[in-house]
């Protein structure tokens, strides 16, 4: 009797935990679809402060949070840089921030994301959150891991930037730029979140 109670313990702490993985946002803190998003003043690797308000134009934000380290971050370069030449024209700038603790990854430090950003000739701002204060506001836990405001900076879309990370081409379901559209359209975005795939964000163990 005992090992069929702990059997089905089992299965319902596996399907418990199987179910807070495939929805999205995984964690109750950070901002959720109809927040509106804090602002933040981070040094980019263009030498600038940069902040949301410094976009008087913008229409959105496609904030990301990515790094240079993470084999998921970087395949996701090129799309970043597409999708900033695609959609800053129409007010939506890629705003890119890097939340690791250089400390604990190095490859993650500001004098390596200047060297990545001149290597890929990024477009966008790529920002450091030293210190670690914005991406806990926002609730990211992967890079990337994206979020598409609208002009007030209420959150519309959270989660991975499309539905293929191994393959681009083979994308079918391209989330931040249906986003978007359904903004410009002033419609309903969906889906309005979906699971971010990526390397953890790395801190230090407290």
């Amino acid at each position: 009797m005992k090992k069929f109670l702990f059997a089905v313990l089992a299965m319902v702490v596996w399907t418990t935990s199987f179910a807070s993985d495939i929805n999205d946002p995984p964690v109750e803190d950070g901002l959720k679809v109809g927040d509106v998003a804090p602002d933040f003043k981070l040094r980019s690797t263009s030498g600038i402060w940069v902040s949301l308000n410094n976009y008087e134009n913008a229409k959105g934000y496609i904030v990301v949070f990515t790094c240079n380290h993470c084999p998921w971050a970087v395949k996701y370069e090129d799309r970043l840089i597409e999708l900033h030449n695609t959609f800053e024209p129409l007010g939506y700038p890629v705003i890119a921030i890097n939340p690791n603790d250089p400390q604990v990854q190095p490859e993650d430090s500001y004098t390596k994301m200047i060297e990545r950003a001149k290597e890929k000739d990024f477009p966008f701002e790529y920002l450091i959150d030293d210190g670690q204060q914005v991406y806990p506001q926002y609730g990211a836990t992967k890079t990337p891991h994206v979020y598409v405001l609208d002009r007030t900076r209420t959150v519309r879309y959270i989660g991975a930037i499309d539905d293929n990370p191994e393959d681009a081409s083979a994308v079918t379901e391209p989330y931040v730029a249906k986003a978007i559209g359904a903004i410009e359209r002033g419609q309903a975005v969906d889906p309005q979140t979906t699971k971010a795939i990526g390397c953890t964000i790395k801190t230090k163990k407290k």
